[in-house]
């Protein structure tokens, strides 16, 4: 492992900056929505774990069932063009929940259709961003930008996550979700200001499109190892973020503010975590994705036994550095591994393997946490962050994947692809 001393020239190239400052100010409004849907949800009358899980799946069941869609999109028109319309969904459907939620008067079916097209906003925008990286840097760049992006968007979410517990705590949960609604139209309009070029029309069918970028992912063990494991690790983290932790701030610790000093802790490390995988090189990246996995764990024990707010957060903290060098490491791999007119659907892919079981996490979470009681829940999560990613460095690939040169890219269609290494 080295430690590069590249300067963030990226900086100077107006394209990187336009995609950078859309991103970091609909993250910035994402950080007040991360907890304010949950406590607007918690606030209507008569509403318990079931309800608040009911409100969360419709929000990440879209992304889960629409993302193969959305990856067929983006590889077939301009990738920007599909973000602002991703954007302008979001925006409506953060819009509604506010005005729903300042109203007073909010039914829970409105709040799931709501939720849910906020669900499928992202799950058109997630496979379209992944591709736009490689259109907007070159290739040497790659890690930089997807550091940089990733330490900046990682700022503004933690003051997001910062702000979000005292605005919810005194304007109300409303108030937070309507700056998120004014990000996604900020984002809107910085995005259409990168004018990436459309796509020559295909002759191939979008089932054509899907199947080439499925010959693609199953081509690479290491690829579709990593996949499952996130399977598991991203259903619980999304049950402890989004039922149980939550439940456990209401109830043992102090409630929003306390959830929220947590959850940024979790930003914080991000921040610190982009920034040491902007400069760290590693020979085996894939390796080592898989094995900074393991302090996600950390957190969900913690909660589980009871731990103070600050023990907990500096869990956090760790989890989030984690994470981030993971996803840094991830993003450049597959941007660099795979040809570029199919890597939104690879990503598509990528993000349904990750996605597969989170709408099933957030909607068990809440009758499981009321049947076993949430610290019963959280220990069981952290098992499970545990024994996935044992069972990830099972693969062959997965220990002995190297990086590849910058300027080597894949074929368009990978057969058996690092074979003689399985």
């Amino acid at each position: 492992m080295t430690i590069s001393s590249d300067s963030p020239a990226l900086w100077r190239d107006r394209r990187f900056v336009l995609l950078a400052s859309a991103r970091t100010i609909s993250v910035l409004g994402n950080g007040f929505a991360r907890v304010a849907l949950a406590f607007a949800v918690l606030a209507l009358p008569g509403v318990g774990p079931g309800q608040l899980s009911l409100v969360l799946a419709c929000q990440a069941l879209p992304q889960l069932v629409f993302i193969l869609v959305g990856g067929v999109v983006a590889d077939r028109m301009s990738r920007s063009r599909l973000m602002v319309v991703a954007d302008v969904v979001g925006a409506a459907a953060y819009g509604g929940l506010a005005a729903l939620s300042l109203s007073g008067h909010a039914p829970l079916p409105a709040m799931c259709v709501l939720a849910v097209t906020a669900g499928l906003a992202t799950a058109m925008f997630v496979p379209a961003m992944d591709g736009v990286v490689p259109l907007v840097v070159p290739a040497e760049r790659l890690q930089q930008a997807n550091g940089l992006l990733r330490m900046s968007t990682n700022s503004c979410l933690f003051l997001g996550l910062a702000l979000s517990g005292v605005t919810v705590a005194w304007l109300g949960a409303g108030w937070a979700l309507a700056v998120n609604a004014l990000s996604f139209v900020v984002s809107a309009v910085l995005t259409a200001g990168l004018k990436l070029p459309g796509r020559p029309a295909k002759a191939t069918s979008g089932w054509a499109d899907l199947r080439e970028g499925w010959r693609e992912f199953a081509s690479r063990q290491w690829l579709w190892v990593v996949v499952a494991q996130c399977t598991a690790v991203v259903a619980v983290f999304s049950a402890t973020l989004g039922v149980l932790g939550p439940l456990t701030a209401r109830d043992d610790l102090g409630g929003a503010r306390s959830w929220s000093v947590i959850v940024a802790a979790q930003a914080l490390g991000a921040i610190a975590g982009a920034g040491l995988a902007v400069r760290v090189r590693v020979q085996r990246p894939i390796l080592v994705a898989v094995l900074v996995t393991f302090p996600a764990a950390l957190p969900m024990l913690l909660l589980g036994i009871g731990a103070p707010v600050v023990l907990i957060a500096a869990a956090m903290f760790c989890a989030g550095v984690a994470s981030d060098v993971f996803n840094v490491l991830w993003a450049t791999t597959l941007q660099r591994e795979i040809p570029e007119e199919v890597l939104s659907r690879v990503s598509s892919y990528d993000g349904f393997g990750s996605l597969a079981f989170a709408p099933l996490g957030l909607l068990a979470a809440g009758p499981v946490a009321q049947g076993v009681g949430a610290g019963h829940a959280l220990l069981g999560c952290a098992a499970v962050v545990v024994l996935a990613t044992l069972a990830a460095l099972l693969s062959p690939q997965v220990r002995s994947h190297r990086r590849t040169a910058p300027a080597a890219r894949a074929s368009p269609v990978a057969v058996s692809s690092e074979a003689a290494d399985a």
